[in-house]
Protein backbone atom coordinates (compact mmCIF):
# COMPACT_ATOMS: atom_id res chain seq x y z
CA UNK A 1 0.00 0.00 0.00
CA UNK A 2 1.12 3.24 -1.01
CA UNK A 3 -0.78 5.21 1.91
CA UNK A 4 0.27 4.67 5.44
CA UNK A 5 -2.97 2.67 7.60
CA UNK A 6 -3.61 5.22 9.91
CA UNK A 7 -4.60 3.75 13.67
CA UNK A 8 -6.65 4.04 16.63
CA UNK A 9 -4.93 2.82 19.76
CA UNK A 10 -7.63 2.60 22.38
CA UNK A 11 -6.48 1.55 25.96
CA UNK A 12 -2.68 3.19 26.66
CA UNK A 13 -1.09 1.49 29.54
CA UNK A 14 1.88 -0.94 29.15
CA UNK A 15 0.33 -3.02 25.90
CA UNK A 16 -1.20 -0.18 24.21
CA UNK A 17 2.44 1.48 24.18
CA UNK A 18 3.47 -1.91 22.71
CA UNK A 19 0.96 -1.77 20.39
CA UNK A 20 1.94 2.21 19.47
CA UNK A 21 5.71 1.53 18.52
CA UNK A 22 4.50 -1.65 16.11
CA UNK A 23 2.30 0.39 14.41
CA UNK A 24 5.07 2.88 13.42
CA UNK A 25 7.68 0.23 12.67
CA UNK A 26 5.35 -0.72 10.34
CA UNK A 27 4.86 2.08 8.60
CA UNK A 28 1.59 2.87 10.02
CA UNK A 29 0.61 6.23 11.77
CA UNK A 30 -0.62 6.71 15.29
CA UNK A 31 -4.10 8.93 14.27
CA UNK A 32 -5.97 8.95 17.95
CA UNK A 33 -5.64 7.66 21.16
CA UNK A 34 -8.06 6.87 23.96
CA UNK A 35 -8.10 6.12 27.23
CA UNK A 36 -10.20 5.37 30.41
CA UNK A 37 -10.48 9.65 30.46
CA UNK A 38 -10.04 12.19 28.01
CA UNK A 39 -7.37 13.72 30.46
CA UNK A 40 -5.27 10.11 30.58
CA UNK A 41 -5.40 10.18 26.35
CA UNK A 42 -4.46 13.77 26.43
CA UNK A 43 -1.20 12.95 28.27
CA UNK A 44 -0.47 9.76 26.37
CA UNK A 45 0.13 11.38 22.84
CA UNK A 46 3.20 12.37 23.31
CA UNK A 47 4.48 9.02 24.64
CA UNK A 48 2.42 6.97 22.20
CA UNK A 49 2.92 9.20 19.28
CA UNK A 50 -0.24 10.06 18.38
CA UNK A 51 -1.41 12.91 16.24
CA UNK A 52 -4.46 13.33 18.65
CA UNK A 53 -6.21 12.23 21.77
CA UNK A 54 -10.35 11.63 21.75
CA UNK A 55 -12.94 12.25 24.47
CA UNK A 56 -14.40 8.45 24.19
CA UNK A 57 -13.44 5.40 22.58
CA UNK A 58 -16.74 5.00 21.27
CA UNK A 59 -16.10 8.08 18.89
CA UNK A 60 -12.91 7.53 17.92
CA UNK A 61 -13.01 3.15 16.90
CA UNK A 62 -15.44 4.64 14.06
CA UNK A 63 -13.84 8.39 12.81
CA UNK A 64 -13.82 8.44 9.15
CA UNK A 65 -10.47 8.82 9.28
CA UNK A 66 -9.21 5.81 11.25
CA UNK A 67 -8.34 2.87 8.99
CA UNK A 68 -7.86 0.10 12.17
CA UNK A 69 -8.50 -0.03 15.62
CA UNK A 70 -6.44 -1.53 18.14
CA UNK A 71 -7.94 -2.37 21.19
CA UNK A 72 -5.60 -3.02 24.70
CA UNK A 73 -8.54 -2.26 26.91
CA UNK A 74 -9.35 -3.93 29.94
CA UNK A 75 -11.24 -7.27 28.66
CA UNK A 76 -15.05 -7.16 29.38
CA UNK A 77 -14.31 -3.59 26.45
CA UNK A 78 -13.06 -5.94 23.75
CA UNK A 79 -15.97 -6.87 22.46
CA UNK A 80 -18.09 -4.27 22.60
CA UNK A 81 -15.88 -2.44 20.93
CA UNK A 82 -14.44 -4.66 18.47
CA UNK A 83 -17.84 -5.01 17.70
CA UNK A 84 -18.43 -0.94 17.07
CA UNK A 85 -15.63 -1.09 14.94
CA UNK A 86 -16.17 -3.92 12.48
CA UNK A 87 -19.82 -2.56 12.00
CA UNK A 88 -18.23 0.74 11.02
CA UNK A 89 -16.05 -1.15 8.65
CA UNK A 90 -12.26 -0.90 10.21
CA UNK A 91 -9.75 -3.51 10.56
CA UNK A 92 -9.52 -4.95 14.08
CA UNK A 93 -6.77 -5.60 16.07
CA UNK A 94 -8.03 -6.73 19.86
CA UNK A 95 -6.22 -8.24 22.79
CA UNK A 96 -7.00 -11.46 24.40
CA UNK A 97 -9.39 -12.75 25.45
CA UNK A 98 -11.05 -11.15 22.48
CA UNK A 99 -14.25 -11.49 24.81
CA UNK A 100 -15.05 -12.85 28.10
CA UNK A 101 -16.98 -15.75 27.26
CA UNK A 102 -17.33 -18.39 23.97
CA UNK A 103 -20.68 -16.98 22.22
CA UNK A 104 -19.44 -13.28 22.29
CA UNK A 105 -15.96 -14.41 20.66
CA UNK A 106 -18.19 -16.81 18.12
CA UNK A 107 -20.38 -13.83 17.72
CA UNK A 108 -17.16 -11.40 16.62
CA UNK A 109 -15.99 -13.82 14.38
CA UNK A 110 -19.30 -14.08 12.15
CA UNK A 111 -19.07 -10.04 12.71
CA UNK A 112 -15.48 -10.13 11.24
CA UNK A 113 -16.15 -12.12 8.00
CA UNK A 114 -19.42 -10.49 7.30
CA UNK A 115 -17.07 -7.31 7.70
CA UNK A 116 -14.87 -8.61 5.26
CA UNK A 117 -12.11 -7.09 7.05
CA UNK A 118 -8.68 -8.25 8.54
CA UNK A 119 -9.41 -8.94 12.30
CA UNK A 120 -6.35 -10.75 14.34
CA UNK A 121 -5.74 -11.11 17.92
CA UNK A 122 -1.96 -10.60 19.06
CA UNK A 123 -0.47 -14.27 19.58
CA UNK A 124 2.56 -13.07 19.16
CA UNK A 125 4.73 -15.65 20.59
CA UNK A 126 4.22 -17.13 17.10
CA UNK A 127 6.51 -14.42 15.94
CA UNK A 128 9.70 -15.82 17.07
CA UNK A 129 11.80 -16.84 14.49
CA UNK A 130 12.49 -19.78 16.99
CA UNK A 131 9.13 -21.05 17.11
CA UNK A 132 8.63 -20.81 13.78
CA UNK A 133 11.93 -23.20 12.88
CA UNK A 134 9.66 -25.48 15.27
CA UNK A 135 6.90 -25.82 13.33
CA UNK A 136 8.58 -26.04 9.86
CA UNK A 137 10.93 -28.87 11.58
CA UNK A 138 7.51 -30.53 12.86
CA UNK A 139 5.65 -30.14 8.75
CA UNK A 140 9.15 -31.23 7.52
CA UNK A 141 8.56 -34.45 9.86
CA UNK A 142 12.20 -34.11 11.45
CA UNK A 143 10.68 -34.99 15.50
CA UNK A 144 8.23 -38.02 13.79
CA UNK A 145 4.66 -38.17 15.27
CA UNK A 146 4.98 -36.06 18.30
CA UNK A 147 3.51 -38.00 21.29
CA UNK A 148 4.05 -35.69 24.81
CA UNK A 149 3.01 -31.72 24.88
CA UNK A 150 4.45 -30.65 27.78
CA UNK A 151 5.45 -27.27 29.21
CA UNK A 152 4.60 -24.29 31.24
CA UNK A 153 3.69 -20.43 31.76
CA UNK A 154 4.87 -18.60 34.79
CA UNK A 155 4.90 -14.86 36.09
CA UNK A 156 5.85 -13.78 39.78
CA UNK A 157 3.85 -10.42 39.03
CA UNK A 158 0.94 -11.39 41.41
CA UNK A 159 2.62 -13.73 44.22
CA UNK A 160 1.89 -11.27 46.82
CA UNK A 161 -0.99 -10.16 48.77
CA UNK A 162 -0.39 -6.65 48.11
CA UNK A 163 0.17 -7.35 44.34
CA UNK A 164 -2.87 -5.94 42.43
CA UNK A 165 -5.01 -5.68 39.31
CA UNK A 166 -7.89 -4.68 37.34
CA UNK A 167 -7.49 -8.33 35.94
CA UNK A 168 -8.18 -10.11 39.61
CA UNK A 169 -11.52 -8.58 39.04
CA UNK A 170 -13.87 -11.01 37.18
CA UNK A 171 -16.25 -8.30 36.15
CA UNK A 172 -13.62 -6.46 34.25
CA UNK A 173 -11.24 -9.24 33.63
CA UNK A 174 -13.46 -12.36 33.11
CA UNK A 175 -14.11 -15.63 35.13
CA UNK A 176 -10.34 -16.92 34.54
CA UNK A 177 -7.84 -15.09 35.10
CA UNK A 178 -4.36 -17.22 35.16
CA UNK A 179 -6.12 -19.34 32.34
CA UNK A 180 -7.30 -16.81 30.10
CA UNK A 181 -4.53 -14.03 30.52
CA UNK A 182 -1.72 -16.67 29.31
CA UNK A 183 -2.77 -19.95 29.40
CA UNK A 184 -3.97 -19.39 26.02
CA UNK A 185 -0.99 -17.58 25.15
CA UNK A 186 0.42 -21.34 25.69
CA UNK A 187 -2.14 -23.26 24.15
CA UNK A 188 -2.33 -21.45 21.06
CA UNK A 189 1.37 -21.24 20.78
CA UNK A 190 1.45 -25.28 21.11
CA UNK A 191 -1.36 -25.83 19.10
CA UNK A 192 0.52 -23.27 15.91
CA UNK A 193 3.82 -25.02 16.43
CA UNK A 194 2.43 -29.01 16.66
CA UNK A 195 -0.28 -28.42 14.30
CA UNK A 196 -2.37 -30.74 16.87
CA UNK A 197 -5.57 -29.51 18.33
CA UNK A 198 -6.59 -29.80 22.26
CA UNK A 199 -9.82 -31.97 22.04
CA UNK A 200 -10.38 -33.01 25.56
CA UNK A 201 -9.23 -31.40 29.36
CA UNK A 202 -8.89 -32.45 32.73
CA UNK A 203 -7.93 -29.52 34.94
CA UNK A 204 -7.36 -27.76 38.32
CA UNK A 205 -7.35 -24.45 39.53
CA UNK A 206 -6.26 -22.65 42.26
CA UNK A 207 -5.89 -19.23 44.33
CA UNK A 208 -3.11 -18.40 46.49
CA UNK A 209 -4.38 -15.53 47.96
CA UNK A 210 -8.05 -15.82 48.84
CA UNK A 211 -7.89 -12.00 49.44
CA UNK A 212 -5.67 -8.84 47.87
CA UNK A 213 -5.26 -5.60 49.66
CA UNK A 214 -7.21 -3.36 47.03
CA UNK A 215 -9.69 -5.69 45.25
CA UNK A 216 -9.95 -7.87 48.54
CA UNK A 217 -11.62 -11.21 47.98
CA UNK A 218 -10.45 -13.14 45.16
CA UNK A 219 -12.76 -15.28 42.96
CA UNK A 220 -10.39 -15.69 39.85
CA UNK A 221 -7.47 -18.60 40.08
CA UNK A 222 -3.79 -17.69 40.18
CA UNK A 223 -2.75 -20.88 38.52
CA UNK A 224 -3.66 -23.62 37.07
CA UNK A 225 -2.87 -27.44 36.16
CA UNK A 226 -3.75 -28.67 33.06
CA UNK A 227 -4.11 -32.39 31.27
CA UNK A 228 -5.06 -32.77 27.82
CA UNK A 229 -5.47 -34.70 24.53
CA UNK A 230 -5.28 -34.09 20.98
CA UNK A 231 -6.71 -34.73 18.02
CA UNK A 232 -3.32 -36.40 16.65
CA UNK A 233 -3.21 -38.84 20.01
CA UNK A 234 -0.88 -36.89 21.56
CA UNK A 235 -0.92 -36.50 25.45
CA UNK A 236 0.13 -33.41 26.98
CA UNK A 237 0.13 -31.25 30.37
CA UNK A 238 0.84 -27.36 31.12
CA UNK A 239 0.94 -25.83 34.07
CA UNK A 240 0.51 -21.61 34.17
CA UNK A 241 0.87 -19.44 37.30
CA UNK A 242 0.79 -15.66 37.95
CA UNK A 243 2.00 -16.43 41.83
CA UNK A 244 5.42 -17.86 40.95
CA UNK A 245 8.69 -16.19 42.66
CA UNK A 246 11.15 -15.27 40.51
CA UNK A 247 9.48 -16.34 37.22
CA UNK A 248 8.76 -12.87 34.84
CA UNK A 249 7.60 -14.50 31.56
CA UNK A 250 8.39 -18.19 31.43
CA UNK A 251 6.75 -19.48 28.72
CA UNK A 252 8.07 -22.68 27.92
CA UNK A 253 7.24 -26.00 25.77
CA UNK A 254 9.04 -29.84 25.21
CA UNK A 255 7.74 -31.24 22.13
CA UNK A 256 8.33 -35.08 22.04
CA UNK A 257 8.48 -36.77 19.04
CA UNK A 258 8.90 -40.48 17.93
CA UNK A 259 12.38 -39.90 16.85
CA UNK A 260 13.07 -36.06 18.07
CA UNK A 261 12.44 -33.51 20.66
CA UNK A 262 12.37 -29.98 20.32
CA UNK A 263 12.07 -27.30 23.16
CA UNK A 264 11.69 -23.43 23.73
CA UNK A 265 11.91 -20.53 26.60
CA UNK A 266 10.62 -17.16 25.59
CA UNK A 267 13.29 -16.19 28.74
CA UNK A 268 16.00 -17.41 26.50
CA UNK A 269 14.09 -16.73 23.11
CA UNK A 270 17.32 -16.41 20.37
CA UNK A 271 17.53 -20.37 20.53
CA UNK A 272 15.54 -24.14 20.19
CA UNK A 273 16.61 -27.03 21.45
CA UNK A 274 16.90 -30.16 19.69
CA UNK A 275 17.26 -33.36 20.54
CA UNK A 276 17.55 -37.52 19.68
CA UNK A 277 18.96 -39.97 20.82
CA UNK A 278 22.45 -39.72 19.46
CA UNK A 279 22.74 -35.68 20.59
CA UNK A 280 21.43 -32.51 21.64
CA UNK A 281 21.88 -29.30 19.96
CA UNK A 282 20.70 -25.64 20.80
CA UNK A 283 20.09 -24.03 18.08
CA UNK A 284 21.28 -20.15 17.45
CA UNK A 285 18.82 -17.91 15.80
CA UNK A 286 20.45 -17.76 12.24
CA UNK A 287 22.66 -20.61 12.27
CA UNK A 288 23.17 -21.87 8.86
CA UNK A 289 20.72 -24.74 8.49
CA UNK A 290 18.08 -22.19 9.75
CA UNK A 291 14.26 -22.95 7.57
CA UNK A 292 13.50 -20.27 5.35
CA UNK A 293 10.16 -20.07 7.32
CA UNK A 294 12.82 -19.00 10.56
CA UNK A 295 14.86 -16.99 8.49
CA UNK A 296 11.73 -14.60 7.53
CA UNK A 297 11.28 -13.38 10.93
CA UNK A 298 14.59 -13.10 11.54
CA UNK A 299 15.50 -9.40 10.77
CA UNK A 300 19.04 -8.78 12.93
CA UNK A 301 22.06 -10.53 12.37
CA UNK A 302 22.74 -13.50 14.93
CA UNK A 303 23.90 -12.44 18.36
CA UNK A 304 21.93 -9.35 18.72
CA UNK A 305 19.04 -10.68 20.76
CA UNK A 306 14.92 -9.86 19.07
CA UNK A 307 12.58 -10.06 21.93
CA UNK A 308 8.71 -9.33 23.21
CA UNK A 309 8.74 -6.07 20.74
CA UNK A 310 10.39 -7.32 17.90
CA UNK A 311 7.44 -10.12 17.87
CA UNK A 312 5.09 -7.60 17.96
CA UNK A 313 6.21 -5.69 15.34
CA UNK A 314 6.22 -8.56 13.15
CA UNK A 315 2.54 -9.37 13.81
CA UNK A 316 1.33 -5.98 13.72
CA UNK A 317 3.86 -6.12 10.23
CA UNK A 318 1.49 -9.03 8.85
CA UNK A 319 -1.91 -7.07 9.93
CA UNK A 320 -0.95 -4.66 7.63
CA UNK A 321 0.51 -6.33 5.22
CA UNK A 322 -2.86 -8.66 5.11
CA UNK A 323 -5.00 -5.47 4.67
CA UNK A 324 -2.65 -4.75 1.90
CA UNK A 325 -4.31 -7.99 0.16
CA UNK A 326 -1.05 -10.05 1.06
CA UNK A 327 -1.74 -13.16 3.35
CA UNK A 328 1.07 -14.17 5.60
CA UNK A 329 1.49 -18.01 6.50
CA UNK A 330 0.23 -18.02 10.45
CA UNK A 331 -1.85 -15.09 11.09
CA UNK A 332 -3.59 -15.57 14.27
CA UNK A 333 -7.13 -14.31 13.73
CA UNK A 334 -10.37 -13.68 15.50
CA UNK A 335 -10.79 -17.67 14.67
CA UNK A 336 -7.83 -18.35 16.47
CA UNK A 337 -8.92 -15.85 19.37
CA UNK A 338 -12.43 -17.49 19.29
CA UNK A 339 -10.29 -21.02 20.28
CA UNK A 340 -9.03 -19.60 23.17
CA UNK A 341 -11.86 -18.83 24.97
CA UNK A 342 -13.45 -22.19 23.87
CA UNK A 343 -10.36 -23.99 25.58
CA UNK A 344 -10.75 -21.31 28.47
CA UNK A 345 -14.59 -22.65 29.28
CA UNK A 346 -13.61 -26.15 28.91
CA UNK A 347 -10.71 -25.98 31.37
CA UNK A 348 -13.30 -24.02 33.83
CA UNK A 349 -15.63 -26.16 33.60
CA UNK A 350 -13.38 -29.13 34.29
CA UNK A 351 -12.11 -27.30 36.92
CA UNK A 352 -15.34 -26.94 38.24
CA UNK A 353 -17.11 -30.85 37.71
CA UNK A 354 -13.48 -32.58 38.27
CA UNK A 355 -14.54 -34.65 34.99
CA UNK A 356 -12.78 -34.53 31.78
CA UNK A 357 -14.39 -31.98 29.39
CA UNK A 358 -14.51 -32.03 25.79
CA UNK A 359 -13.37 -28.59 23.74
CA UNK A 360 -16.15 -27.63 21.96
CA UNK A 361 -14.59 -24.28 19.15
Amino acid sequence: MTDKLRAAVVGVGFIGEVHARAVIAAGGVVAGVAASTPERAASAMTRLQAERSSSTAELLVTADDIDVVHICTPNYLHAPLAARALAAGKHVVCEKPLATDADSTRDLVTAADAAGVVAAVPFVYRFYPAVREARARVQRGDTGPLQLLHGSYLQDWLSDTADDNWRVDPALGGASRAFGDIGVHWCDLVEFVTGHRITRVSSQVTTAHARRNVTGPVATEDAAAVLFETDHGALGSVVVSQVSPGRKNRLWFSLDGATESLSFNQELPDSLWVGDRARTTVLARGSADTTPAAMRYSVLPPGHPQGYQDCFNAFVADVYAAIGGETPEGLPTFADGHRAAAVTAAVMASAATHTWMEVRA
